[in-house]
This record gives structure tokens, sequence and C-alpha cells, in this order.
């Protein structure tokens, strides 16, 4: 088995997310993945077989379990499998459902990614599940930005969105790592979804990701797609929209993603960012 690593959402590869990689994956059982994914270490790591018909096949472990859908791990195959085979149009079949990711080259020569997610949706939060949830990050209701309401968002994987009220107390991240673990696993939560507005279409994130064993993730594809539905969905930003999210400040590996929210209700979420081999 061929283990590639990247970095997603930075050309730097001290920024961004970094990811696993395995282009040919046939043959590997569920054991053999995860295991894989232990030693590499980082929170996902795709792992990908040619289905035959033109589309691929793939699966996402972090080091502690499989989710159903990594976007920066998606950004990171794209990338590594346009270096191998060139440019253009992927489809994916991913346990979320299927996505479509396309790559091309920015005229520096970068190779950019977009992957288009599976329909979004929302859903409430019931008020025990925020209370706890505030309580296990330290913040109060008085925290949060009434504007963004907090709400469950899907777009392959579930994420709550729960928005500051500040940049300071986006910054000022603190929790109990167990506690918040056995909450995300009764509610079947991936990451958490962080937020902070800086303005129409310019936002701040950070994700807590204890599922993956990491006490935070750097950048999350599968957040930021979610996130736009979210948007999308409440009627929180003028569609068609383009948005830019920026994650992994706060830990020193600064990332930027990209999302296009489509007009048209019910459409997949474009996500777009670069990546590089490490």
């Amino acid at each position: 088995m061929e283990i590639l690593r990247y970095v997603a959402f930075s050309t730097d590869p001290k920024g961004g997310n970094p990811a696993g990689v395995v282009l040919d994956a046939t043959g590997s059982d569920d054991a053999t993945m995860l295991a894989t994914a232990a030693e590499v270490g980082y929170s996902e790591t795709a792992f990908a077989v040619d289905s035959g018909d033109g589309s691929l096949d793939v699966r996402y472990f972090s080091p502690l379990a499989e989710v159903p859908f990594c976007g920066h791990a998606t950004i990171a195959t794209a990338v590594a499998h346009a270096e191998r085979h060139g440019t253009g149009r992927l489809r994916l079949r991913t346990a979320a459902g299927p996505v479509t990711v396309t790559t091309d080259r920015a005229a520096d020569g970068t190779l950019v990614a977009t992957l288009v997610s599976v329909a979004p949706r929302t859903a409430p939060l019931e008020e025990a599940d925020l209370a706890e949830l505030l309580g296990i990050l330290g913040w109060s209701a008085g925290d949060l930005d009434p504007a963004l309401p907090p709400r469950a968002a899907f777009a392959g994987a579930w994420h709550p969105v729960i928005a500051a009220a500040s940049r300071d107390r986006l910054a000022g991240l603190d929790y109990d790592m167990a506690a918040l673990g056995a909450l995300m696993a009764r509610e079947d939560w991936t990451t958490i979804d962080l937020v902070w507005r800086e303005s129409p279409t310019v936002f701040h994130a950070r994700n807590p990701f204890p599922p993956g064993g990491v006490v935070e993730d750097p950048a999350t594809g599968a957040a930021a797609a979610a996130f736009g539905g979210y948007l999308r969905e409440l009627g929180l930003v003028g569609t068609p929209a383009t948005l830019t999210v920026h994650q992994g400040v706060d830990m020193g590996r600064p990332s930027t993603i990209t999302v296009t929210v489509p007009a048209e209700a019910g459409t997949g979420i474009g996500v777009t960012g670069t990546a590089v081999r490490l």
C-alpha cells in the first residue's frame, strides 16, 4: 500500500490540514485501513479504489474510527489523483453519497480542487443537548451570536453550528475532551463547527474533533459545506454566494476554505481549496 501525505487548504506545508491518501486500497479490509490511519496519525486518511466505471470508491478513517465523509482528505485525494492522471472531473462514491470533485491548475501552477457535497440539510438542536455542549465548552448563552442560531448541519456528516458573538470568544477554546467525545458519540456529530462572522461573506472557524482523537481540526471541508447549507437554508446569506472560511489560525496552521453556495435549495455546496504534498 502506497501512502501519500498532503496538506489541504494551504499552499504552505506548515499550514492547512494534513491528510493521508491511498490512491489504490484494493483488497484492504476495515482493520487494515483503520490501522493504517492510526499509523499515519493525521485526523483523516482517505482510501480509494477504482470502481472500474470511471469513478472512485472512497472511504475515510480517522486514527480511531471510520467517518462517512471528509472534505480535506477529498481535496487531498483529488490533487494526488490529478498529479498522477491529470486534471479533470472525478466522481466519488462515499458512505455519505455521491460527491463530484474537479481539479484544475491556477495561473501560478498550483493545483486547486473543488468538491460538490451531497444535498445539505439542518436540524434543530435539543435544548438539553445545546446546554450540555455549551457547558463542556465553557460558553454561556451570552457568548452566542443571536444572528446565527445554533443548529445541527449536514453535508455528508453532522456538525453542530455554534456561532460566537466575538472573535475573542472563538479564540478561547478549552474543553473536556472525554466529555465532549461522549456527547458527540451519542449524537453522531463528527466535529463541532464553532464560527465567528467577520463580514457578510467572511467567517472564522474552529472545529473540535474528539471522535478523530484530536483536540482541534485545522481545516474541515465537510463542516464548511454543512455551514454553507445552513446559511442558505436559514436565509442568513444572499445566494448565490462565495464565502471565505479561515480556520486553523489559533492553532498555528492557517487554512483558507472557499465555499460556494448555489441559490437553488437542496443543491450541493461547493468547497474549494489547494493541496500540496508533504
